[in-house]
């Protein structure tokens, strides 16, 4: 079998004079190094297709994969990570993770929580601000948080994300309006411990690998921000969850991605809410695979999974969906 791999190279961007923070979500030249030999370890052939534009052309020029691992996000608009797969669908080629729909929605964080919401998972009440004007009818208990709505990587949260007034929330939507171009989620804000938590599979095949919470160094803003993620090794700790509260994570995890219908592998971010119950945050399908930096592969390491297990059990889970295997 041939696996096409379609990606962002954050060099290539960033030789086009893109920021650091605008190509955050964008991949490593050692995690496609990394996929590709774990996808060949696993008895698969390879082949690099790079982003959509590229992809764009080999299928204009006729060309075939069996299956593709798509991990790319795009740059611009509130349709970038649904781009590959609705070409691959398009072609009738089978993919890795979830379809079109399923990244639209994810991608806008208040889309996903109305769905969450709606399946009965516990989700801080929240409000859009797409303009200043829509802050009057924010009727939300504070402290507030605010972040881009269609943003991953912690990009647009620091520690001004955290409100308590009007003037505060005015001032910061003001600021990720104009810098991130896209409307702003506010919610009521989650003062408890937080987690990630992996899920690998699909549908009523899903399960949770693991789960890690995120411990802040002292002195460490206690944000899991664009910066705490960038320098992780010196501002975090990453700690295995266990017992009752990996049974709390592993309940809102597996309701959310079904009812998300996301398919072969992803991370949940979860935390404490006020009332001390396990919240929803956000989906990640798409979820950084770098061998040794992703959130993904670390709180798999946490919990005894390999990286070529992980990888295994994508490729196990997406054949077994497109070829009925």
């Amino acid at each position: 079998m041939k696996i096409g791999l379609t990606y962002d190279l954050r060099s290539d961007y960033l030789e086009q004079g893109y920021s650091l923070e605008e190509t955050a979500e964008f991949d490593k030249e050692s995690t496609i190094e990394g996929i590709e030999q774990a996808i060949e370890t696993a008895g698969f052939q390879t082949e690099r297709i790079g982003h959509v534009q590229n992809l764009m052309k080999a299928l204009m020029d006729g060309k075939k994969w069996d299956l593709v691992f798509n991990i790319a996000e795009g740059l611009y608009g509130e349709g970038r990570e649904s781009l590959v797969p609705a070409l691959l669908d398009a072609y009738k080629i089978p993919y890795v993770f979830s379809g079109p729909v399923t990244l639209g929605i994810a991608l806008n964080k208040a889309f996903a929580k109305q769905v969450v919401r709606d399946s009965g998972v516990n989700t801080p009440a929240f409000h859009v601000v797409s303009q200043l004007s829509d802050i009057m009818e924010i009727m939300l208990e504070y402290p507030l948080f605010a972040k881009p709505i269609s943003e991953g990587t912690g990009k647009g949260i620091d520690s001004a994300s955290v409100i308590h007034s009007k003037s505060e929330l005015e001032t910061v939507c003001t600021l990720l309006l104009k810098k991130f171009h896209q409307a702003v989620l506010v919610e009521e804000f989650l003062p408890g411990r937080e987690f990630t938590v992996g899920v690998l599979g699909s549908g009523q095949d899903a399960y949770v690998p693991g789960a890690m919470e995120i411990v802040y160094k002292q002195d460490t803003e206690k944000i899991y921000s664009y910066t705490n993620k960038e320098n992780y090794v010196d501002l975090v700790e990453y700690v295995a969850v266990k017992g009752d509260l990996l049974e709390d994570c592993k309940r809102v995890a597996l309701k959310a991605w079904r009812s998300l219908n996301c398919l072969d592998g992803g991370r949940i971010d979860v935390k404490i809410d006020r009332n001390r119950k396990m919240s929803f945050i956000e989906v990640n399908p798409l979820a950084g695979l770098n061998p040794v930096i992703s959130d993904l592969p670390i709180l798999c390491g946490l919990n005894d999974m390999s990286y070529q297990q992980i990888i295994d059990a994508i490729l196990t889970s997406a054949i077994k969906r497109n070829f009925n295997t």
